[in-house]
C-alpha cells in the first residue's frame, strides 16, 4: 500500500462512527465561542465518553472475544445488527437521562437525529441492505455543525467546508477499503443527513 492510499485509509479510523459524538460534543461544548471550562461541560464530555465510547468498546471487545465481530469495521451484514440495537439503546438511556431536551436541547436532537439514522439502518440490515455508518456519521456531524453554527451566529465557516470535504474524503477512504459500494455510502450520507435536516426546525 503507497503511502497516499494509507493516508486515504487512515480517515476511516479517524472518522470512525464510534468518535463522532465524540466530536459533536467538542462542536457543541464550544459552539459559542466560550472557551472556559467548567464542571458542567466536563460532566456533559464525561456522559457522552462513557455512554458512547467506553461501553461500546467494552462490549466490542466482548463481542469479538466470542467470535460475534471480526473487526472494529465490522464488514459483515451479520455483525453489525448486534452492535446497532446496543447502540440504539445506549443513545435512548443519553437522551433520558444525561443529554435531556429540557437542559441541552441541540445536543438532544443531535442524538435524536443519530438514533433515527441507526434505527432505520438496523431496519435495512433486515432487508439485507448495507448503509455506510462511517458517512451516516460525518454527514450528521456536518449538518449539526452548520446547525449550530445558525443557531449561535457564530462564523464556522471553516470547518463547516472542512467537513463538507471530509465527506468525500471518508467517501473514497471506504471505497479506498472495498467496503462499501458507492450505492452504500450515498445511502449512509442520507440516512445521517435527512433526520438531522429534519429536525434542525426544532431547534433552530
Amino acid at each position: 500500500m503507497t503511502i497516499l492510499k494509507k493516508f486515504i485509509v487512515s480517515f476511516s479510523y479517524i472518522f470512525h462512527p464510534l468518535f463522532i459524538p465524540l466530536y459533536a460534543c467538542f462542536f457543541y461544548l464550544f459552539a459559542d465561542e466560550s472557551y472556559t471550562i467548567n464542571t458542567e461541560k466536563l460532566i456533559v464530555f464525561a456522559e457522552v465518553v462513557v455512554v458512547t465510547m467506553v461501553i461500546p468498546l467494552l462490549i466490542f471487545l466482548l463481542l469479538r472475544s466470542i467470535g460475534k465481530i471480526s473487526s472494529m469495521m465490522a464488514p459483515k451484514l451479520g455483525e453489525r445488527k448486534m452492535p446497532l440495537v446496543i447502540q440504539c439503546f445506549l443513545i435512548i438511556l443519553l437522551v433520558k437521562k444525561g443529554i435531556t431536551i429540557e437542559r441541552y436541547p441541540e445536543f438532544h436532537f443531535f442524538f435524536l437525529g443519530a438514533l433515527m439514522s441507526t434505527l432505520t439502518a438496523l431496519l435495512l440490515l433486515f432487508a439485507r441492505t448495507k448503509a455506510s455508518l462511517h458517512m451516516m456519521g460525518i454527514s450528521a456531524l456536518m449538518l449539526f455543525v452548520f446547525g449550530l453554527s445558525k443557531h449561535f451566529q457564530t462564523q464556522n465557516t471553516f470547518w463547516i467546508t472542512f467537513l463538507i470535504v471530509m465527506n468525500g474524503v471518508v467517501a473514497s477512504s471506504r471505497l479506498e477499503m472495498r467496503a462499501h459500494t458507492p450505492k452504500e455510502l450515498v445511502l449512509g450520507f442520507l440516512l445521517g443527513s435527512i433526520p438531522q435536516m429534519l429536525l434542525l426546525y426544532l431547534w433552530l
